[in-house]
């Protein structure tokens, strides 16, 4: 199974798509700004207890207060605290925690009033994302995660992933990692650890206390709700967990991005620094793979199987409901029974790709259609288990019920991705009547006019559909070419499947849109 990642610079941001076999699996987006992610590490200041909920709410720097309940300060928080006024009262100078003598554990069933005070400073970890009108989800457990380790400060512990089956391997890399691990700081082997070399291990586990150190260096000078350690970009967080020999390609459409993500992998896995591309493509980085058409038709309410039938998807503030039906493939098959068990087995595939892709968390109901047989139902709950094996959130799947439902639940730790795949025709708004489409064309060789007139660049770039890229490229002697003759300059048509058909963009050197206030002139 080949997998690739494709990275797509926008004007804030970045949209990141991860693909298997050249279908799209995963689809994230990361604003240049953007705060508040998964694994950052904040100085936040306790703004107020809540004895009834057992919990805090800290002050991040976010609109709302995030929420930290006893359960996750970790029972090591007191050891976290006395570190933290030791270090700001600089009464510590050694950030890798030689020779700091730990605080006794607190109890399992505590109160969090017993732990923490109103304006107290703690270092806190962001767990769940800012999610509608809730602030973001804390932990005083901090960790940090690497290629093959997650390290946990104020631990002694070494852990094995529960995936690594082989005793003999799991003893050995709990011996090694013992054996190099500084005092004071426990270890989270992760299951891609297996196998490799104490060279490996040994590099990773440095460059993650590095990373504490660097953090913790700030403290003593940090204010209120400042950043002590960053989680990495969503697509480092991507290759790091998941590069292995199925990664054919990334590819990254912006020059910064492309020198920083080489620049990683180099660190991490130097064989692999070969397969980062700079895409130089005219069309634009999703239009050329194909991302936007899969974009299109992968998240509407509807999404229509491979082999005939369909899943309905439906949000509710509770759950997450999917309906599978067979469509026109009952028509096919002489047997319903076997009817049914193909189409929920493809289903099964289907749904568990959107849940990647739309990042659902929460309980999702699944209504397969009915079976009969309970070998059938069994083999549509296993298969569900299969795909589901691939999905980086926690997640856990139950049996069918005997009215055909199954359920699962999945980790959310971030806001689920929406994206609107009917379009809202741009002349009307939505009220039903439009512009004649065939003036489109019109209006575009006036804006051409304007702008080839007005505007001292050798080429124009304009962004369009591509049924109005194939009405102006058709032919021999197309419009496009008798535009050159008419203004001895060249223009670009890129394809953007993004924009309606009615819609297009003059795009200025770097492919941003130009704003032109030219109505008044051709009104």
């Amino acid at each position: 199974m080949s997998t690739e990642l494709l990275i797509d610079s926008a004007q804030n941001g970045s949209r990141i798509a991860l693909l298997k076999d050249k279908g799209l699996v995963e689809l994230h987006t990361e604003a240049d700004d953007s705060k508040f992610k998964v694994g950052d590490i904040y100085l936040g200041t306790v703004r107020k207890i809540v004895n009834g909920l057992n919990a805090a709410f800290i002050d991040v720097g976010y609109e709302k207060d995030a929420f930290l309940h006893y359960q996750d300060l970790g029972p090591q928080v007191k050891s976290l605290s006395k570190y933290i006024k030791m270090v700001r009262n600089n009464n510590y100078t050694s950030f890798n925690l030689k020779g700091f003598e730990q605080e006794p554990e607190i109890e399992k069933l505590g109160k969090i009033s017993q732990i923490l005070s109103k304006n107290n400073q703690i270092l806190v970890q962001v767990v769940k994302e800012p999610i509608s009108t809730k602030g973001p989800r804390l932990s005083c457990e901090l960790s940090l995660a690497g290629r093959y380790l997650v390290l946990v400060p104020f631990s002694n512990s070494v852990n094995v992933s529960k995936k690594i089956r082989s005793a003999e391997e799991r003893r050995r890399l709990a011996r090694l990692i013992t054996s190099i691990k500084p005092a004071n700081f426990g270890v989270i082997i992760r299951t891609v650890a297996e196998g490799q070399s104490v060279i490996e291990l040994d590099k990773d586990l440095r460059n993650l206390l590095t990373t504490w150190e660097d953090g913790m260096a700030k403290l003593p000078t940090a204010k209120n709700r400042d950043k002590v350690i960053g989680e990495m970009g969503m697509a480092s967080s991507i290759i790091r967990d998941l590069l292995n020999e199925s990664f054919d390609a990334i590819t990254v459409e912006d020059e910064v991005s492309f020198d920083q993500i080489r620049s990683y992998i180099r660190s991490i896995a130097p064989e692999k620094e070969k397969i980062v591309k700079l895409y130089n493509g005219k069309a634009k980085l999703f239009e050329s793979f194909g991302i936007e058409k899969q974009i299109k038709s992968l998240f509407g309410q509807s999404v229509s199987l491979p082999q005939g039938g369909y899943v309905i998807i439906e949000h509710t503030e509770a759950l997450h409901v999917i309906d599978v039906n067979s469509g026109n493939k009952s028509n096919q098959e002489s047997d319903q029974e076997n009817t049914a068990l193909k189409t929920n087995l493809v289903a099964a595939k289907e749904i568990a790709r959107q849940l990647r892709l739309r990042d659902m968390g929460g309980i999702i109901v699944i209504d397969f259609i009915d079976m009969k047989k309970a070998d059938n139902k069994k083999a549509v709950y296993e298969a569900m288990k299969e795909e589901m094996k691939d999905d980086r959130s926690k997640n856990t799947v139950l049996p069918l019920t005997k009215f055909g439902l199954l359920q699962i639940t999945r980790q959310r730790v971030r806001p689920e991705m929406n994206i609107v795949t009917k379009e809202t025709c741009p002349s009307c708004n939505g009220t039903g009547k439009i512009q004649a489409s065939i003036l489109v064309a019109d209006k575009l060789e006036k804006d051409l006019d304007f702008i080839a007139t007005n505007q001292n660049s050798s080429s124009i770039k304009i962004g369009l559909h591509p049924y109005l890229h194939a009405y102006f490229t058709y032919g021999i002697i197309s419009k496009r070419v008798k535009w050159f003759f008419k203004y001895f300059k060249w223009v670009s048509l890129i394809r953007d499947s993004s924009l309606p058909v009615t819609e297009y963009k003059f795009l200025d050197q770097t492919g941003e849109p130009i704003e032109m206030e030219i109505k008044s002139e051709l009104d």
